[in-house]
């Protein structure tokens, strides 16, 4: 794209449309843009057109958005398969125009203009900066001496948002050599004007403040930003470890940081937009002392005290407004850093506790507006921050956060302190509760978040005071109150400790509770009633000593009706529809009550009631688990209890998965799958009519296409080979069953679903019907072992061995597999059964290859031949490595590496149903110890010819293998002669 008076006439013209309030001008003109910047030197022409004084600033500044993302895209495009369509990269030619313009340009445009091209500026430094872009950080320094020449803040705060843009990658990534020497580079040349500017401008900032009524506010905002942004870098520059440049300009850095969390500037901070500028760069400041306390402890501990006091009283000023939050949760930050480091003696002063607990804890735990239109307005966000323990950044949990930190060398104090908190609290909440309600709240938040979770486990602890009186003084009381509707904050505050400490509370107290929490699923409060949910769900977690649940069914059962109808009940609440809360305590009473036919009736109504809603639109992802758990554990349970309900559960579920095939809701597909396979089990043969239609589909090529529906697939076809073998066999269906295996054992990715087809086809069909198609099996199998052999892909196959022989006999597994290609049999057996005999695991496969394998040498004609004598040795030898070895000496995990391009475009992923899951089937239920199996054949095998296989095991078996062998012998009381 040539730059000329046209160019510039068109680009304009298009980038004034894309503007236009009117769709079809705007789609057209994306249009002409979007075919243009396939053109060569179009990322150029864009950035003269920015550049254009004479085009109007709103055209330039689309302009300016538009190259920064035309960079994004194409600097350097994205191999990733997954991405879609991949755009023509930029050339060298004009990316070098670029880098030579796009500096001075920045720094001469308008500010909004200026911040789209420092962006795409660090687009650029992204992947080009140091090595191919070397006369960078040359050009941004003389630029920046420059400007301070002539105090034109305005360029100075271009070249340090650019300069912070590019050195962040100093922060997060991995430190290697090759980041250390940018980093070298980057201190080498950048460390000292950083320095510089920064002191020119304390010093400008001083002189303006001192000025009658603290200088104008509008001369100090590109002062602050610029020092804010000196901050930004110096936290980058030091990240990594502590530049020597640093160390020895500490004091100046430090002197000017004291400053600012010490100093108020009036003039400014007077407007609530100059106060969040100057409480940024104190929030940055308090980032720069927490990162030196973390990493130059030692080099920093002669600020540590002044530092100290000064984020201290600052705490004190702050005020709870929102606005304020980032700067005070950094400076806690700071404080809790403190408290658990060397120097927390600086805690120890008298009084000090006290007034941290009184003037920084307490009014930072209390609630705020803010917290109640949360709760009101956005419950799940909410739920999100208090109950899951993503509220890390806000004032409540860093208050307490800092409180955990000093306890760890004052435990004694900050518990005699917060308890006379709380108790105080809690008389101010007793003297008037309605007005005080959230002194109350205060004090239930102080015990939860200063309670002690053992690590790994679910229990708690608190010092601060007796949960069982506690409890039941001042959590009981709300929770038997009769308005559920009343005080919501209060409600569930107290359902919160309930929950959290259910472990301490004895199950008569709790268990007499239970009537009031299935009352509080009709609350309005969203969170309320979800808190109910989930504290009820919780409780039925709960394990006494031995494991043992503290909660049975016959606890349960009474109450299971008026519990369910509650919970369905309380998703019709408005935003509630789809609560994963209430779901997941739908699942857990599913779980553990008696499910009669009275309670599974009005349960499998709701639920495909509510997943016939959903499949309209999923959204929910956790949500939609949950309900299909559900519907599978009631399957589960009600049919095995009362075989009766099959028919009304098919009844209830057929319309549901036939909206979710035929309307392919792609989320659902996978859990739909699951679902009739396990239907499918549960029916006695034969099969009726309606399953085997969906049987057809199940054998189609195109049911197959999606990776994501493949292993609830095989899930289901599993289902049909077992309950249906004699269908199987009729209008070449079986044909078709292979068919699929073939396709699955050829991907990496779906091999091992292969081998689940094939083995069930194995188990349930006849041999005299499998063995016309056992030469194709062999041959694909053998053809993907020449192709692409897996250690995963080789194990399979010798599982896969292993139950053809224990099946349908030694003989024939030798017999088909020869026919493809004479005497394979024992190259397969050498080159691959026996190396990864020893790599199986899982208890029912472990058993399974140890007695094939058992079987073969002393049954299989083959191996008994003399000469091969060596072979049989060997296989013995993997044998007694497979029963003697523990699983960590045998097996060393090999990463599969997933096929990426057989995955391209979006897949909804398979999520496994636990309670639709597959009984693992036994093929061996005769045998109980495969190891007595393999002694006791080996006596009987010895004895037909006494003085043979010693000497073969002598030769071929590794010593510590003879000695394990021995001692089998020795425990089974059985001789090899």
């Amino acid at each position: 794209m040539e730059w000329n008076a046209e160019t510039l006439q068109y680009l304009s013209q298009c980038f004034l449309h894309t503007l236009s309030p009117q769709p079809e001008p705007r789609r057209r003109a994306e249009s002409s843009l979007s075919e243009a910047a396939d053109r060569p030197n179009y990322g150029l022409a864009v950035l003269r057109l920015v550049a254009e004084p004479s085009v109007d600033e709103q055209i330039r500044q689309a302009a300016a958005v538009n190259f920064k993302n035309h960079l994004k895209a194409r600097w350097v495009p994205s191999n990733d398969p997954n991405a879609g369509s991949t755009f023509s990269p930029i050339l060298d030619p004009e990316k070098d125009q670029i880098k030579a313009l796009i500096v001075s340009l920045m720094l001469s445009s308008t500010p909004r203009i200026q911040s789209q091209l420092s962006e795409a500026l660090a687009v650029i430094g992204k992947h080009d900066f140091p090595k191919s872009w070397p006369t960078l950080l040359p050009e941004l320094i003389s630029s920046l001496q420059k400007a301070a020449q002539s105090s034109d803040y305005a360029s100075i705060n271009g070249i340090l948002g650019t300069a912070n843009s590019i050195f962040k990658k100093f922060r997060y990534q991995y430190k290697t050599n090759d980041l250390l020497l940018d980093l070298k580079y980057c201190l080498d040349n950048f460390a000292a004007p950083l320095l510089e500017i920064f002191l020119k401008t304390a010093s400008l900032i001083d002189s303006t403040a001192a000025a009658p009524g603290g200088g104008s506010p509008a001369t100090l905002r590109p002062l602050f930003e610029s020092q804010r942004l000196c901050c930004r870098i110096f936290f980058s520059l030091n990240f990594q470890e502590l530049p020597e440049f640093f160390e020895d300009h500490m004091r100046e850095w430090m002197g000017e940081f004291r400053k600012y969390l010490t100093t108020n500037y009036p003039s400014l901070e007077s407007s609530s937009d100059g106060l969040a500028l100057v409480d940024e760069l104190r929030a940055a400041v308090c980032e720069n002392i927490s990162l030196y306390m973390e990493k130059n402890e030692e080099e920093f501990q002669g600020y540590l005290n002044e530092f100290a006091s000064a984020v201290w009283s600052l705490l004190t000023n702050v005020s709870q407004s929102s606005s304020r939050d980032k700067l005070a949760v950094t400076a806690m930050k700071f404080l809790t850093t403190v408290s658990t480091s060397v120097h927390h003696t600086l805690f120890a002063t008298e009084g000090v506790l006290p007034q941290i607990c009184q003037s920084i804890v307490i009014p930072n735990v209390r609630l705020r507006d803010e917290d109640e239109e949360l709760f009101e307005m956005n419950y799940i966000e909410f739920i999100r921050r208090d109950m899951e323990g993503s509220d890390l950044d806000t004032r409540r949990r860093i208050a307490c956060e800092l409180l955990k930190g000093i306890a760890t060398n004052y435990k004694k104090q900050v518990i005699d302190i917060v308890s006379v908190q709380i108790q105080n609290l809690l008389s101010s909440f007793a003297a008037n509760p309605s007005a005080n309600w959230k002194d109350k709240d205060c004090a239930i938040y102080l015990v939860v978040s200063l309670a002690t979770k053992k690590a790994g486990g679910t229990s708690v602890s608190t010092d601060l005071v007796d949960v069982q009186s506690f409890f039941l003084s001042v959590i009981v009381p709300e929770l038997q109150s009769q308005d559920v509707n009343g005080f919501p904050m209060l409600k569930a505050g107290s359902l919160k400790f309930f929950t959290m400490f259910r472990g301490l509370i004895q199950k008569p107290v709790a268990f007499q509770l239970f009537p009031d929490l299935i009352r509080f699923l009709g609350a309005e409060s969203n969170v309320v009633h979800s808190y109910a949910a989930s504290c009820i769900e919780k409780l039925l977690l709960v394990k006494d000593e031995g494991g043992k649940a503290r909660y049975t069914s016959a606890d349960i059962t009474p109450v299971v009706p008026v519990l369910m109808n509650n919970l369905f009940n309380a998703l019709k609440f408005p935003e509630s529809e789809e609560n994963q809360y209430i779901m997941k305590c739908i699942l857990r009473v599913l779980a553990v009550a008696d499910i009669s036919s009275e309670i599974a009736g009005p349960c499998i109504v709701g639920l495909t009631s509510i997943l016939n809603e959903v499949c309209k639109n999923p959204k929910n992802p956790i949500f939609n688990h949950y309900l299909f758990e559900s519907v599978a554990i009631l399957v589960r349970r009600a049919c095995e209890r009362d075989t009766s309900l099959i028919s009304a559960f098919e009844a209830s579920l057929f319309p549901s998965l036939q909206t979710i095939l035929a309307n392919d809701v792609t989320e659902f597909l996978p859990y739909a799958f699951q679902l009739l396979a396990q239907l499918v089990e549960l029916n006695k043969p034969p099969i009726s009519p309606s399953y085997m239609q969906i049987f057809v589909l199940l054998l189609s090529p195109d049911s197959w296409r999606r990776s994501s529906n493949v292993p609830a697939l095989v899930r289901l076809l599993q289902a049909f080979l077992q309950k249906a073998p004699h269908e199987i066999n009729q209008e070449g269906r079986l044909n078709q069953v292979l068919g699929i295996f073939n396709m699955l054992v050829s991907s990496g990715s779906t091999d091992e679903q292969g081998f689940y087809v094939l083995n069930t086809v194995i188990e349930n069909l006849e041999y005299g019907v499998i063995s016309p198609y056992m030469g194709n099996i062999w041959n694909v199998l053998f053809m993907r072992l020449q192709n692409n052999r897996t250690v995963k892909f080789q194990k399979s196959l010798v599982i896969f061995m292993s139950l053809f022989l224990v099946k349908h006999g030694a003989q024939n597994l030798v017999d088909t597999m020869n026919a493809v290609q004479a005497n394979i049999f024992l190259v397969i057996l050498e080159q691959f059964w026996i190396p990864n005999l020893k790599l199986i695991t899982g208890a029912i496969e472990l058993k399974l290859t140890a007695v094939a394998s058992t079987r073969l040498i002393c049954e299989s004609p083959v191996l008994l031949d003399a000469a091969a004598a060596r072979v049989w040795g060997k296989m013995l030898d993997s044998i007694v490595t497979l029963l003697s070895r523990p699983e960590q000496d045998r097996v060393e995990e090999e990463p599969e590496m997933p096929d990426i391009a057989e995955n391209v475009g979006y897949t909804a992923t398979f999520v496994k149903l636990y309670n639709a899951g597959k009984k693992e089937d036994d093929p061996l239920t005769d045998v109980k110890d495969p190891k007595q199996f393999l002694v006791a054949s080996l006596t009987k095998l010895s004895a037909v010819t006494p003085g043979r296989y010693p000497q073969i095991i002598n030769e071929n078996l590794e010593p510590a293998n003879q000695t394990a062998l021995l001692q089998l012998c020795t425990t089974y009381n059985c001789q090899i002669v």
